[in-house]
């Protein structure tokens, strides 16, 4: 249901992940030649595959932390369900995080041979960190509909 906040944190979730699967990650300068990263791997300027860094497993991790958010918005009536896919989104957006800084860290030093080499970073390498936010405060609305309705059970 999206009358719920957590709801809504969940969507913002699964939206900045989808975005981070779109947008580059990184753009690299080197002396001759400009490369990209992005979720599925490290692309030239000219838009042709380089395969000096495969990302292929930042991409499937990347993929199902943008599937799950998704998933988890229309199991609302199993609320403990729900706080599980939460744990699990959380870790699975601590890996991409941890990916997204390997990646980084790889196709860096792959440029660094040539005799100039610059690297920009942009602004979706910090998105796994504000979906962890969002992600944790679904699961505190989550929770605090689950005590609630626990209690009412124990008025009956």
């Amino acid at each position: 249901m999206i009358q719920r906040i957590q709801s809504v944190y969940l969507f913002l979730t699964a939206l900045l992940i989808t975005l981070m699967l779109c947008l580059p990650l990184a753009r690299f300068f080197g002396s001759a030649e400009a490369f990209t990263l992005t979720a599925f791997g490290v692309k030239s300027a000219q838009g042709e595959a380089s395969y000096v860094v495969s990302t292929l497993y930042m991409g499937i991790v990347l993929v199902l932390a943008a599937v799950v958010p998704f998933v988890n918005i229309f199991l609302f009536k199993k609320r403990m369900v729900q706080i599980r896919l939460c744990i699990v989104e959380i870790i699975l957006l601590i890996g991409a995080q941890i990916f997204v800084g390997y990646y980084l860290y790889r196709a860096a030093h792959s440029v660094a041979g040539f005799t100039y080499h610059a690297m920009k970073y942009t602004l979706p390498d910090v998105f796994p960190l504000i979906g962890i936010i969002f992600t944790y405060l679904a699961l505190r609305g989550i929770a605090r509909d689950e005590t609630l309705v626990r209690s009412l059970d124990r008025i009956r």
